[in-house]
């Protein structure tokens, strides 16, 4: 009786709030349904101040409003982890590339929407004594604190969450990441929202902005690669939809970290046909200069001193988002690059050259502009893969051309008909029975 009184009262709510709308001019019902949703306003972090020596060090971050906090260590480089709600970071420009006593540096970023992290690279093993946040008083904002005390290798690993361990790995290689903590785990990639039909036979394409997040990729002054790369990924993915031929799905569409391998799981259970990697590449100081774009493909074998050392950098991209690389499964962390299909390598190689010659009539290339390498995010056995550095943002002119909107422009239309050259030649080649 209860239950059905209850649904009467709430029957009866409902009427008259009908009622009440009906009496509305329509006006002003179109007015009520229209209203704006407000925008979500987050947290903002202010600034930043470094405090103490090798033996203790404080991280302060100024904020807005008081924030939950989850800090964390992980071994193998050296670093400490603290997940926090999504904030808004307005601090100077190159913040976190030096640091203090037992910090060598720091970065920050969204991993997910939603929650944000910073990730700080030690001088050796710490240990958190204090991972906190204060809230406004005395003229002071409220302040997230993070103190950190030198430890031993022994006692730090002790310190470890058991699936941190680097001497647990062998024994944890078999375990289900859901097993891990939420606050360790990175953005997933979701298949996208609305599905494509059963009948979209068109071949799908995915493209990968590199770095994101945390991760900010190489920097020039203020630009830093994760945008500008960004950029030319959403100009790209317009000019190749708008022929409509392809099926294009990204992996990432704002500022996010995605893990590397994350990446390839994403592109395979998209059945992609195709994978292009974009990235802009930067060359040391005492190394001299160099400009141009080069296309990279993979192999067991780097091309050259400069392909090995690009491959190297890209490979940490993991370690740079704050990733638990020791909870990687050592049959998969340890995979031979080998394991992939000749078939793929040899349709990867084609469209390498393909786009090479497509890019040659729009833009400057590399002086050797088809390298190789062993690049994680290209080790989909099965799905063609390239990566594309399309300059370098120590040098002048390619920074100029990589903020340009006319070679953007440009350059993502020399991609797009490399891409219609080399489906047209692989259904030729299908055809034909080779």
């Amino acid at each position: 009786m209860a239950g059905r009184a209850n649904h009467l009262v709430l029957l009866g709510f409902a009427l008259l709030c009908a009622a009440a709308c009906l009496c509305l001019p329509l006006g002003k019902v179109a007015a009520v349904e229209n209203q704006p949703t407000p925008p979500v306003r987050f947290p903002i972090a202010s600034d930043v101040r470094l405090a103490g020596d090798g033996k203790q060090t404080r991280f302060i971050l100024d904020l807005d409003q008081p924030i939950a906090v989850h800090a964390f260590a992980l071994a193998d480089p050296y670093r400490v982890v603290v997940d926090i709600p999504q904030v808004s970071f307005q601090l100077p420009p190159g913040i976190g590339t030096g640091g203090r006593g037992l910090i060598k540096a720091f970065r920050y970023g969204l991993v997910l929407p939603g929650g944000s992290r910073i990730v700080f690279d030690l001088t050796g093993p710490a240990k958190i004594a204090n991972a906190s946040v204060l809230a406004a008083a005395n003229g002071q904002p409220a302040r997230l604190v993070l103190e950190l005390e030198e430890v031993d290798r022994t006692t730090f690993v002790q310190l470890l969450a058991p699936e941190s361990r680097p001497e647990l790995r062998p024994a944890i290689a078999g375990a289900k990441e859901a097993s891990l903590p939420i606050s360790t785990m990175p953005a997933k990639l979701e298949a996208p929202a609305v599905s494509p039909s059963p009948s979209d036979t068109r071949p799908v394409i995915v493209i990968d902005p590199g770095h994101g997040g945390p991760d900010n990729g190489t920097q020039s002054g203020s630009e830093s690669e994760k945008n500008l790369v960004l950029g030319f990924a959403l100009i790209l993915r317009d000019r190749i939809e708008k022929g409509g031929k392809y099926r294009v799905v990204m992996t990432r569409t704002d500022d996010t970290f995605i893990p590397l391998d994350d990446r390839v799981k994403f592109a395979r259970s998209q059945s992609a046909a195709l994978f292009v990697s974009i990235h802009a590449d930067a060359l040391p100081r005492h190394e001299g200069d160099a400009q141009g774009a080069t296309i990279y493909t993979l192999s067991d074998r780097a091309s050259d001193a400069e392909a090995e050392r690009l491959a190297e950098a890209e490979n940490k991209a993991d370690a740079i988002g704050g990733v638990n690389l020791t909870s990687e499964p050592t049959e998969v962390a340890d995979i031979l690059i080998d394991l992939a299909q000749r078939e793929t390598r040899t349709f990867s190689n084609r469209f390498a050259r393909l786009l090479m010659g497509e890019m040659k009539t729009v833009t400057r290339m590399h002086k050797n502009p088809l390298k190789s390498a062993g690049f994680r995010v290209l080790k989909a056995p099965d799905v063609p893969s390239v990566l594309v550095e399309l300059g370098y943002v120590s040098n002048k002119d390619d920074m100029e051309h990589l903020a340009s909107e006319n070679w953007r422009t440009r350059t993502a239309g020399s991609v797009a008909h490399a891409i219609d050259m080399f489906f047209a030649k692989r259904l030729a080649t299908a055809g034909s029975g080779n």
